[in-house]
């Protein structure tokens, strides 16, 4: 008969051979031979049955697993999404400050030129007036000196010539003959000054957005400081080194705007007196000038370096600032296919250059 494995080495231990049992166990030892056989069955079928769970609970978890880095990753892609909206929400609103800013600057330019320009008709009709009354009473003094030599014929005693000598005294003719020149010649001055005054205004607020063409920025720059003077003349004394440049293609009306941001910045940067620096000069490769404005002020700490052309951010008090000027003038230099890099060291100063490009590149389209 056939016997479990394991009943067959206990029987071979025990009595020698299978056959050499004794026969009245037989029965038995069949019995616990079919019963371990049946719990093998069941073990195999337990065991196989344990292996079928296990491997599909393996599968769920790797499919639980799957589905928990979806949600993760669904929520950092959500997370990347929001945080780039926001970004962006904040870049709109700057780029919208800063063109009303730009359309501010537009319309105090297109104001101050409009004005430039209705001063400058009277002044010029008051100029040429004052011109020619300094001819008149030039040929009026003449006509009295001509009196006088036919006066000086008659007698000392004359009855005429004691009246008119009357006359001069009272009315302090020679003070009059001395002084008139004089006031003319202020007034002149002054009218002189207005009309230099209104042509620096109209250079420097010169209604030409966008277009690009051949300019001295040493001629810009004095037009601009003639423009702050009254903002730094208190401050700093201006010191000018400048360079032998070409004329560069740019939009210089645009580029003072630069000028004056850095020049007032640079005087609000000194406390009491210092001196601001304005260096010029060309780039080794003969293909850029540089314009360097240093000051001797408080300076800039490192850590406001990375955010000093950032919109909005300022380091003058509350009220003082927008925080607009410098983001402006980086967003001006980057159209000009130029850069703006800064040097500064806290309670020594600070140092803006701007290098610019002497031609404009060419686009595909053929433009500047």
């Amino acid at each position: 008969m056939k016997l479990h494995p394991l009943i067959e080495r206990q029987l071979r231990n025990h009595f020698g051979s299978v056959e050499g049992a004794p026969e009245t166990l037989q029965a038995f030892i069949k019995v616990v031979s079919d019963a371990y056989s049946d719990s093998d069955r069941d073990k195999k079928i337990v065991e196989h049955a344990l292996e079928e769970m296990s491997t599909e609970l393996t599968e769920r978890n790797r499919d639980l697993r799957k589905e928990l880095n979806e949600h993760k990753e669904m929520e950092l892609a959500l997370q990347k999404e929001k945080t780039e909206q926001e970004a962006l929400i904040k870049k709109l609103a700057a780029a919208q400050e800063q063109l009303l800013q730009s359309e501010k600057l537009a319309s105090i330019g297109q104001l101050a030129a409009g004005v430039a320009h209705e001063i400058n008709n009277p002044v010029g009709y008051v100029s040429a007036n004052v011109t020619s009354l300094e001819k008149y009473l030039n040929e009026i003094f003449l006509l009295l000196d001509a009196f006088d030599r036919h006066a000086n014929t008659l007698p000392a005693d004359h009855e005429v010539l004691q009246a008119i000598g009357r006359e001069k005294k009272a009315h302090d003719l020679e003070f009059l003959k001395e002084d008139i020149p004089s006031l003319l010649h202020e007034s002149k001055e002054g009218l002189s000054r207005v009309r230099k005054i209104v042509q620096e205004l109209r250079e420097f607020s010169r209604s030409d957005e966008g277009i690009f063409a051949l300019a001295d920025l040493h001629a810009g720059l004095e037009s601009t400081l003639k423009i702050v003077n009254n903002e730094i003349k208190y401050k700093a004394e201006i010191v000018r080194e400048y360079g032998e440049i070409p004329q560069i293609e740019c939009n210089l009306s645009q580029l003072n705007q630069v000028f004056m941001n850095l020049l007032v910045n640079a005087a609000h940067a000194i406390a009491d007196k210092g001196s601001i620096t304005i260096k010029t000069g060309r780039s080794d490769n003969h293909a850029e000038v540089w314009i360097k404005i240093k000051d001797n002020g408080m300076g800039i700490a490192p850590e406001n370096f990375k955010r000093i052309f950032d919109p909005f951010f300022t380091t003058k008090p509350v009220g003082k600032g927008t925080g607009l000027g410098l983001s402006l003038s980086y967003g001006i230099i980057q159209s000009h296919h130029g850069r703006i890099d800064l040097e500064s060291t806290l309670g020594v100063g600070t140092a803006f250059t701007i290098t610019l490009p002497i031609k404009q590149p060419v686009t595909k389209e053929g433009n500047s």
